[in-house]
């Protein structure tokens, strides 16, 4: 027990140390970083080091990096603080002794490092004022201006220079054809009377003509001038002056046109006069101009210098406050220690910790208050064993209930029939999964919700009878047939109905077990036509081979003798008829003996070309589409009984279809359903929502002609392979038949 108390005690000293010796590193990191950022500072100041960024950036880096610097002392200041108020507010034990030393440091360091604080601010703003009123920039711009005077002294020289020599050539007319050796040595005499370094002529198609150089740029290749700097003429005041560096020099050439000041399209040709500046000169100038820009960039960092030193004094005044703020905590922590233990004590108890205990040897008021903690946990441990016995009994009893229920919950997930379950107000209790597959609903969107907010129409008022007779009568069980169109398919249910009362004999709730008769009914149907079928066909097939024969037979002997045209169609007319009773029986009688379905494995693509093939001829005035969207894959079908199910469909379509029409045919294979589906489209007439309901019935057909039995047919065929089948409106007209099959 005496080691596990002082393990237990340790744990808040060792927590402790682990926070004090990462604040101690975060201190130690601060200092050498801000004395390192001081130094670049004066570094990039006074030393004038290049740097890969410019002062700016720098000095943004600079402020910011101590920004955050300074914001990270300010939260430890703070974040100590607040802790301390914090536990002051909560009351902990030995915060209050805490608050007293803390407060006392922090006042013997606050004055002196306050008054240190702002004399550093005086300092330095003082010595930065100094710094920036020496009348350099004046001296500075004095200097640029004596440049630039220079540089328009030239221009000014070389554009009056220009505006002479143009207006003798235009005088003299030596631009005209014939005159070039008179327009050279014209330029030769200008060039060594005004002692010029070079002057050119240019043809307006910026060819350089003839031209005259000093002996300073004979030796050296003049390049020639850039044909969109000629055509600059026009745009400026008559002149335009272009700066090119010349070997370690500097070129001024202006440039002008002829006739002087002549407009875009008017000018003959332009005229260049090039000063060389020595490279002396030219350095100069440029020295002058980066000294003046070099002095204004650093003017321009007069604040931010300030900005930064000042942010770097707050640091270390914040530093020297943390540090007497933390020195308080830490002197408290060393009083405090066996209050703080005797916390941590109930903190844990408070945690669930009823084993714990504390062994402190003490025979004051410390030692009586570990005596009723230590007999307090003792209590507490014995009365949470007994709240956990009786826990766990009420725990078993819950497992035992909840088993009961997931028993029930499988056995209703697992039954075929669909059981629903209603309260005494008709809200829905129970939705099993037979009942979501009869009804197409799912469960999620129906529990809990009344059943008349569910119904509407008849349904509710049949609904709402059944609930009020169950209820006042003593009859508690009923049932009921109904046909429901589930999904647009009409489907057959038998629903018995229970009345739930209690002890007292009042009504608590309804179950109502629905079964599905739709492929009974079907079946039954299906059955009975069948065997109507065969009849029919054997007592109707008999009599029609000697009736045709005996109208053919009076036909041959008596057309002779007979020359009425009535004999010829009456007896046509039997013939016609008879072999269209036959047509009628031959359906009959294969449906009667529809055979079982024989798969094997078969492409349907090119069983649905096959069928359409057969009708194209046929039917020119019918655009035949086949749609293959995805790779269907091999099936298992009975090609014959298929393709004989595409034929009724195609033929269908075809009777809907009055005068001229499309009937598309879209083949389509679904991965995550594995399934093929095929539909069959048309734009003819359409089919009404009464009819869709007995599409597929025997004996029902929406054609005058038609016995009924092409659909039912289609839908025994689909059915026998596991698939289904649907109709459904083409919009903007006619209808389509989908059929789904399992690949």
């Amino acid at each position: 027990m005496i080691r596990s108390e002082h393990k237990i005690m340790a744990t808040l000293p060792v927590e402790e140390k682990r926070r004090r010796k990462r604040e101690i590193i975060l201190i130690v990191a601060i200092i050498p970083i801000v004395i390192f950022l001081a130094w670049i500072l004066n570094r990039n100041l006074y030393l004038r080091a290049d740097f890969p960024v410019s002062n700016q950036i720098l000095m943004f880096i600079l402020i910011n990096i101590n920004l955050l610097l300074l914001l990270l002392l300010i939260f430890l200041v703070f974040r100590n603080l607040v802790k301390l108020l914090y536990d002051r507010k909560r009351k902990v034990l030995g915060a209050k002794l805490r608050t007293r030393l803390v407060i006392a440091f922090v006042s013997l360091t606050l004055l002196p490092t306050t008054v240190l604080f702002l004399f550093s601010i005086s300092f330095i703003t003082s010595s930065i004022d100094f710094w920036f009123n020496v009348p350099v920039e004046q001296a500075l711009e004095n200097s640029l201006r004596v440049g630039h005077t220079m540089y328009e002294r030239l221009e000014r020289e070389s554009r009056f220079l220009l505006e002479r020599v143009a207006y003798q050539i235009e005088k003299k007319d030596l631009l005209a054809p014939g005159k070039e050796q008179a327009l050279a040595n014209y330029i030769q005499v200008v060039q060594r009377e005004f002692s010029l370094d070079a002057i050119e002529v240019y043809a307006v198609n910026a060819e350089r003509g003839t031209y005259a150089l000093s002996p300073i740029l004979e030796d050296k290749p003049l390049e020639r001038i850039a044909a969109a700097d000629l055509l600059k003429v026009h745009s400026g005041k008559g002149v335009h002056t272009v700066s090119t560096n010349f070997n370690a020099g500097e070129l001024l050439r202006t440039i002008g046109s002829v006739p002087y000041g002549a407009g875009a399209g008017q000018a003959k040709a332009f005229i260049a006069i090039t000063e060389f500046l020595p490279a002396e000169l030219s350095d100069s100038m440029s020295s002058i101009v980066r000294g003046f820009e070099e002095y204004r960039q650093i003017v321009l960092l007069k604040r931010p210098i300030q900005t930064f030193y000042y942010i770097t004094l707050s640091v270390v005044a914040l530093l020297v406050v943390f540090c007497a703020v933390w020195l308080g905590f830490y002197l408290a922590r060393t009083i405090t220690i066996p209050i703080m233990r005797l916390a941590d004590g109930t903190r844990r108890v408070a945690e669930g910790d009823l084993s714990f205990a504390l062994d402190v040897q003490a025979d004051d008021e410390i030692g009586s208050l570990v005596s009723s903690f230590n007999k307090m946990t003792r209590d507490l441990r014995i009365s949470r064993e007994q709240l956990e016995l009786s826990a766990q009994m009420l725990r078993e009893q819950n497992i035992e209930i909840e088993a009961r229920r997931r028993y029930m919950e499988i056995v209703l997930k697992n039954v075929s029939a669909g059981v629903i379950t209603l309260d005494a107000k008709g809200v829905i209790l129970t939705f099993n999964t037979s009942a979501e597959r009869m009804l197409d609903l799912s469960a999620a969107d129906i529990l809990n919700k009344n059943v008349t907010s569910l119904l509407t129409g008849p349904r509710l008022k049949l609904a709402e009878e059944i609930i009020e007779r169950l209820k006042g009568s003593q009859q508690s069980a009923t049932e009921i047939p109904l046909r429901l169109a589930i999904a647009g398919r009409p489907r057959s249910f038998i629903a018995y109905i229970n009345a739930l009362k209690d002890e007292a004999g009042q009504h608590v709730g309804i179950v109502m077990v629905i079964d599905d008769l739709t492929e009974l009914e079907k079946a039954q149907r299906m059955a009975a036509w069948r065997e109507v079928a065969r009849r029919i066909a054997h007592e109707v097939k008999n009599p029609l081979t000697p009736i045709s024969l005996s109208a053919q037979r009076l036909k041959r002997k008596y057309s002779q003798i007979i020359d009425e045209p009535v004999f010829d169609e009456c007896t046509q007319m039997i013939i016609n008829h008879v072999e269209l009773i036959r047509n009628l029986v031959n359906e009959f009688s294969a449906f009667a003996r529809f055979p079982t379905a024989d798969p094997k494995p078969c492409d349907l693509p090119p069983i649905i070309e096959e069928t359409i093939a057969l009708y194209k001829e046929g039917h020119p005035n019918i655009d035949f589409r086949i749609h293959i969207q995805d790779a269907v894959p091999m099936m298992n079908l009975d090609r014959q009984q298929i393709k004989q199910a595409m034929i009724n469909l195609v033929d269908n379509a075809v009777s809907a279809i009055r005068v001229q029409g499309t009937i598309s045919i879209l083949v389509s294979h679904d991965t995550i359903l594995k399934m093929v589906r095929v539909e069959v489209a048309d734009d003819g007439i359409g089919i009404t929502t009464e009819d869709k309901i007995r599409l597929f019935e025997p004996n029902f057909s929406t054609k005058k002609t038609g016995m009924g039995l092409g659909l039912t047919i289609v839908n025994s065929i689909v059915s026998d392979h596991g698939g289904m089948i649907s109709v459904r409106d083409n919009p903007p007209r006619g209808a389509k038949f989908v059929i789904e099959l399992p690949v």
